[in-house]
């Protein structure tokens, strides 16, 4: 107790306040507070009070709102007009130009899907060999998924949410300790497993299908992964231990090497594990971070670089092969971003990825633009001076709305428009089959998915559909759907559904876009010959789909 203290109880209750302040500033759920959700969840908040000194309030007790539910006041805005000089001189943006078959018509209208589908039936010379794969990335990315069904609606909070490499199951993890297995090939959605996971604190916080499907692995506050078995009339569940150093432990994030012989994580005692299959046991505890390691992914399939993300701001390239305990110097480094790195995700070229932050942004990164030794800190100055807990309290104005570049930053682009609050937010790439990646997604804090255009910056999408803050999403391999994963214990499934207004739009007009790598927008193209083309266009959308994937 300090020297103006007063008497023992005042004093007991002066020391009481300043070590739950500091458990809520500091801890990210960890078993200490694991089995209080109130706390951990920000929906128990500590106040200052006459006499006792300190309260607990419950958001229910009080006026405010959950802080888990949605507030559009908290979203930082979409830029209107986003700066694209950097990605415009980057091959970034000429490799998903000619992904989506839109570098060949950069300075003429695309023509309309009705009449790239007449000319393939009439045997058009441009069209006589079907569409190439960009083309049919370009017509499948015409369909951003803007309809939502609600699949499931768990009692808790839904934390995990992904589709397998052929798309062929949906995992969902949930606090209630389940990890639920859906088959939906074929347009189902049918549960077939129900894994109940074990040695749990707070929650499943990450899980990852193995390459060859077989297999899934999910982690916790706990000192191992745990591997679990998909298929099979018996249940394989296997703890792989790290053996931490720390007492209190967590993987927040984890992932398969594509040869399926190791399991990489990121962990908060700020180190990368490998663990080995083959010999049962961690290999690497690469100390990598200064802070939380909340993200973590391979550069391709060939798994030898990694990228790793913390809460310390910074986005890290290491080489497997010259990884060492004693030596654990990373490649590169990739700075410019103002807060913690919740999530990341590699384009799986071993040169570009994305990392969504505390700082409510998106970044694209070419790792072969590291950061110069200033970009470093004046990341780390930026992190440091932050003052505020994204788990619990609303985002500051002045970084709702700022927009200043620190110094030194690499970025390609960065995205704003989503909310990244009171969990750790994943942004993911579109698929390159049925879209060529030609956008970003993510969660956000507010209960919705945002879709943007990745050369623009722009918001595409905005989709809400649920009560909570969406924490996970997946949009289908091969197939033009969205799964939402939320904290209202939703399950939505997103697909493209005709808009009122399109089809009101339709009795008058034909489909035209014209210019989308400067606009990124959709114009219309007065025509006089309109009868029935509504129907056929719909009539031949379920092939065109089939083509497409």
């Amino acid at each position: 107790s300090g020297p103006d203290s007063g008497d023992d109880s005042d004093s007991g209750d002066f020391d009481l306040a300043q070590v739950l302040a500091l458990l809520l500033r500091r801890c990210k759920w960890c078993n200490c507070l694991a089995r209080c959700r109130c706390v951990s969840s920000g929906q128990v908040r500590l106040i200052q009070t006459r006499g006792s000194g300190i309260a607990l309030l419950r958001s229910s007790d009080s006026d405010e709102d959950d802080p888990t539910s949605c507030s559009e006041a908290c979203c930082p805005e979409g830029d209107s007009h986003p700066d694209t000089k950097t990605i415009d001189d980057s091959d970034f943006k000429q490799e998903v130009l000619l992904a989506t078959a839109r570098a060949e018509t950069s300075h003429q209208p695309q023509a309309c899907i009705t009449q790239m589908l007449k000319q393939r039936e009439v045997g058009h010379p441009k069209r006589a060999n079907g569409f190439t794969s960009g083309q049919c990335s370009w017509i499948g990315s015409s369909f951003v998924p803007n309809s939502m069904q609600k699949m499931a609606q768990y009692r808790q909070k839904a934390f995990c949410g992904q589709y397998s490499l052929d798309g062929s199951i949906f995992l969902s993890a949930c606090q209630d300790q389940n990890i639920r297995l859906y088959n939906v090939a074929n347009g189902k959605f049918q549960e077939f497993r129900n894994i109940r996971a074990r040695d749990v604190g707070w929650s499943v916080l990450d899980t990852a299908f193995s390459p060859d499907g077989c297999y899934l692995i999910y982690s916790s506050w706990s000192d191992a992964i745990h591997l679990c078995n998909i298929y099979g009339d018996y249940e394989t569940h296997i703890a792989l231990d790290l053996n931490p150093s720390e007492r209190r432990f967590c993987i927040f994030s984890l992932t398969f090497s594509s040869d399926n012989k190791e399991v990489l994580g990121g962990a908060n005692d700020g180190c990368l594990y490998i663990y080995d299959r083959e010999r049962n046991e961690r290999t690497l505890r690469i100390e990598s971070h200064e802070d939380d390691v909340n993200a973590v992914a391979y550069a391709d399939d060939s798994s030898q670089i990694l990228y790793s993300g913390g809460d310390d701001g910074l986005c890290r390239v290491w080489d497997r092969r010259m990884l060492s305990e004693n030596n654990p110097n990373a490649v590169g480094t990739l700075a410019g971003h103002s807060d913690g790195i919740t999530f990341i995700d590699s384009k799986a070229d071993a040169r570009h990825l994305i990392s969504n932050s505390k700082d409510q942004t998106i970044k694209l990164w070419d790792v072969r633009k590291f950061s110069p030794p200033e970009g470093l800190e004046a990341s780390r100055r930026a992190v440091a001076n932050q003052n505020w807990d994204y788990r619990w309290q609303p985002v500051p104005k002045r970084v709702r709305t700022s927009s200043a570049r620190l110094a030194g930053d690499t970025s390609l682009m960065t995205y704003r428009g989503h909310g990244v609050l009171h969990t750790l937010v994943r942004c993911r790439f579109s698929p390159v089959h049925t879209t060529g990646q030609r956008y970003i997604y993510s969660g956000c804090s507010t209960g919705s998915v945002v879709v943007y255009d990745v050369l623009t910056g722009k918001i595409v999408e905005k989709l809400k559909g649920h009560k909570a803050c969406v924490r996970d999403v997946s949009w289908h391999p091969y197939e033009p759907k969205i799964m939402s994963t939320g904290w209202d214990g939703v399950l939505g499934l997103w697909e493209w559904r005709r808009r009122t207004r399109d089809l009101a739009d339709d009795s008058d007009s034909d489909d035209m876009w014209e210019d989308e790598e400067e606009e990124g927008r959709r114009r219309r193209k007065k025509s006089p010959r309109r009868d029935g083309k509504r129907h056929a266009f719909s009539s031949l959308r379920s092939s065109l789909m089939g083509e497409v994937v």
